[in-house]
């Protein structure tokens, strides 16, 4: 082949748009799937919670902006020769902190600033590759920009939504692929090598770019024409449309983990729908055109501003209204950042900004709101303020616009009132015709606020009127939401902790909650003839209370451990001479539980001697001497953010060796969504350690909150401690070979998933 043969052989293989976004799709790919990946290695130290995964959100964010930064700097590199010569370099140095590791630079995680400590340990660990691997979408598009679009004027941009292509694919992988078949020591391993596959493609990459492009001067010097420069104004418009979106994700992630359901992955789904937003908006043939986002996002903010304070309306009508107003006004943001997107010689500054306004958003959920909202008010203020993007209209507002405003305005206050009307006064009591009047109440409730959405999708078309009716709305739902007597509501870095009463006669009346998030963490009668009698979970009736009191039959006096405080239940349980020691988190908790304006148990109630250690409860007991407990309770689980790290065979390990030769371990398995019974026995067999396992039923005839249902398993290191349960009926030889344990090195949470699927739905496989 002669040499110019082999010239155009090379320049036909760097126009050829494959290798360009099959190089954006396996940079997208990888960040993608450490993303997960780094989050086992740490964030269950921490305990798995929304602020958790937000601030992870925020690093990853702020990486990327990195990335972004270091692409639109190399363009003022003149020579494309010298920018993959740089980038190469880049790639290699970055690749010094493989294979991929967490650093032990900064100690044990920190319960009073767990958010610096996180975003340390992500940073030294991840940091440089992941902000180089984020560099490629911009650069190489940048590339695209000086040899495809220069010659034939082809769409760099479109490589963008190759880009979130690979990203949600790797995101999707992960949970359902990649976790369950892989250990973590081989997905650590397998990515490593994967970044080094990736240095010899982007390699290829800039072999055929340099030799197409040479010297050739960026293409920004061809669009340097002042009608073409981006302004600040344009500026802060990417900003502030690439921070609604950012701010959304985050913010319906939080609600729906603190106030709808705290399921399994549910995190993943906002991120996977924000990935497709940006394949939508930045496809060269969008399957979904702005004007029809526009229609559909107007429905269906207004049908959320509606239902957002009603926690008891069905499940998947919730997750279906919010996902869907949360991914519409993500795209519409999205859709009108490409509408507004500069020429290509400015295509890295675009990326740049639109990088920071996520950064922005990102950064206010996970820093800003925790601090000065007790509450997650972040995301219905974000989802209003969202309305202002839209299209505002020219000329003034027609009078039947504000007609129609005024009347919606009208219908959603009316919401409240007929609200305050069913829960009080001679109204609620009233029988109109044949109807009661709290229920003819509640239903023109649901009437006022549907007339409202309806007022508000008719003056769609102005973006400041929409705006203001959508914020009626949302006050006015606020007002006539569910009436659960939410006496305090505090917010830490762990989440959302909330005290309410109930009324139960048979109890003699005030029973007082605590819940974290969307799980019940605890109660306490407030009549003086139960109040030291430990509720729900930790009843004498429940396989936990049954534990104490057998030991309490055979031993004068116990040392007990417990990893959860919740309401401080398990120190009603205490005698003289008794030394209970709770291992918790969140120092909130602590705070609340062992306040006796709030709940009594440890104050009042326990009569043995009961001290706190702040941290993670794996890492505290790590630290405990040996043989010590008589009892070790582990109640980690019930909420549905699973520390998976405390139910591990090496975790198992750890907790016999502090429990005494006759004491038992207990854990508390009870889960709404996940089948933990199976890998527990399998976990307790693998550790060595003898194991029986109860699955109780609460007394229909006991009254709400008496007792619980549950499952609890109990492990001893021989027989012999375990012999009097072993003689109890209700406690059942556990079968430790249902699946495999988990370790360490691999857990699977789909697989828990699934179990509990199949007890729910039978005709699963």
């Amino acid at each position: 082949m002669s040499t110019q043969d082999a010239a155009a052989a090379t320049s036909a293989a760097a126009r050829s748009p494959v290798l360009f976004a099959l190089t954006i799709f396996a940079s997208a790919s990888l960040v993608f799937l450490v993303e997960p990946m780094i989050a086992k290695l740490v964030l269950p130290l921490l305990g798995g919670g929304p602020s958790i995964w937000n601030t992870s959100l925020a690093f990853f964010q702020t990486a990327l902006l990195a990335g972004y930064g270091y692409a639109h700097l190399l363009q003022r590199v003149g020579s494309i020769r010298l920018q993959a010569g740089i980038h190469l370099a880049a790639l290699v140095l970055a690749a010094l902190v493989l294979p991929l590791h967490v650093t032990g630079v900064f100690g044990a995680p920190s319960s009073k600033h767990p958010a610096l400590w996180l975003l340390g340990v992500m940073t030294v660990s991840l940091g440089a590759p992941f902000a180089v691997l984020s560099a490629t979408a911009p650069l190489v598009q940048a590339w695209h920009a000086r040899t495809l679009h220069a010659d034939t004027g082809s769409e760099p941009y479109a490589l963008y939504a190759a880009s979130n292509l690979g990203s949600l694919i790797a995101l999707l992988a992960y949970p359902i692929v990649v976790e369950p078949l892989f250990s973590l020591h081989a997905q650590a391993l397998s990515w490593s090598v994967g970044y080094g596959a990736f240095i010899l493609l982007m390699g290829a990459l800039m072999y055929f770019v340099t030799r197409t492009a040479g010297q050739a001067p960026p293409v920004a010097t061809e669009a340097a024409a002042d009608d073409a420069a981006p302004t600040w104004s344009h500026r802060l418009t990417w900003v502030v449309l690439a921070a609604i979106p950012s701010s959304l994700m985050m913010g319906v992630t939080t609600h729906l983990t603190t106030d709808v359901a705290s399921a399994p992955f549910i995190w993943v789904v906002p991120l996977a729908l924000y990935l497709i937003t940006f394949i939508i908006a930045f496809s060269t043939k969008p399957a979904m055109s702005e004007a029809t986002t526009l229609i559909l996002q107007a429905a269906a903010v207004a049908a959320c501003a509606s239902i957002l304070p009603f926690k008891a309306s069905n499940l998947f009508l919730q997750l279906f209204i919010h996902l869907s107003a949360f991914f519409l006004t993500a795209l519409m943001c999205h859709q009108a950042l490409v509408a507004r997107r500069p020429t290509p010689g400015h295509l890295t500054q675009f990326y740049l900004w639109m990088s920071f306004g996520g950064v922005v958003g990102g950064g206010f959920n996970a820093f800003l709101a925790p601090v000065i909202f007790n509450n997650v008010w972040e995301y219905p203020l974000v989802l209003a303020l969202a309305c202002l993007a839209r299209p505002w209209g020219e000329g003034p507002v027609e009078r039947w616009r504000w007609v129609t405003f005024a009347l919606g305005c009208l219908a959603a206050v009316a919401a409240p009132i007929a609200t305050f009307a069913a829960y009080s006064g001679e109204i609620g009591r009233a029988d109109i015709l044949g109807v009661s009047g709290h229920d003819l109440m509640l239903m023109l409730v649901k009437v006022a606020l549907a007339a409202a959405v309806v007022c508000a999708f008719l003056v769609r078309r102005r973006g400041i009127v929409f705006f203001g009716i959508i914020t009626i709305i949302s006050l006015a739902a606020e007002g006539a939401g569910d009436k659960v007597d939410v006496l305090k509501s505090w917010r830490s870095f762990f989440g959302v902790v909330r005290q309410s009463e109930l009324q139960l006669p048979q109890m003699g009346g005030t029973v007082r909650m605590l819940s974290h998030g969307t799980t019940l963490h605890g109660a306490q009668a407030q009549d003086p003839r139960w109040r030291c009698r430990p509720l729900v979970y930790y009843a004498p009736e429940t396989p936990i209370g049954q534990v104490f009191s057998q030991r309490q039959g055979s031993m004068s006096a116990l040392r007990i451990g417990a990893v959860g405080l919740g309401t401080g239940a398990v120190a009603a349980y205490t005698r003289p001479g008794d030394h209970l020691t709770f291992f918790e988190i969140d120092p909130l908790v602590i705070r609340v539980a062992t306040d006796p304006a709030h709940f009594t148990y440890t104050s009042e109630c326990a009569k043995g001697q009961v001290d706190y250690v702040l941290g993670d409860a794996r890492l505290t007991l790590a630290k405990q001497p040996r043989d010590q407990f008589d009892i070790l309770l582990i109640d980690a689980f019930s909420s549905d953010s699973v520390p998976a790290h405390l139910l591990t065979v090496e975790a198992m390990k750890g907790y016999l060796t502090h429990i005494k030769p006759d004491g038992v371990l207990v854990l508390h398995l009870s889960n709404r969504n996940l089948d933990l019974r199976s890998p527990a026995m399998a976990v307790a067999f693998a550790a060595g350690g003898e194991a029986l396992l109860q699955r109780h039923d609460a007394a229909k005839s006991s009254p709400m909150l008496w007792e619980s249902s549950e499952d609890a398993l109990i492990v001893a290191r021989n027989e012999k401690a375990l012999a009097a349960f072993a003689a109890d009926p209700r406690w059942k030889p556990t079968e430790p070979v249902l699946v495999r344990p988990w370790t360490d090195d691999y857990t699977n949470l789909v697989g828990a998933l699934y179990g509990r699927m199949k007890e729910r739905w039978s005709w699963l496989p």
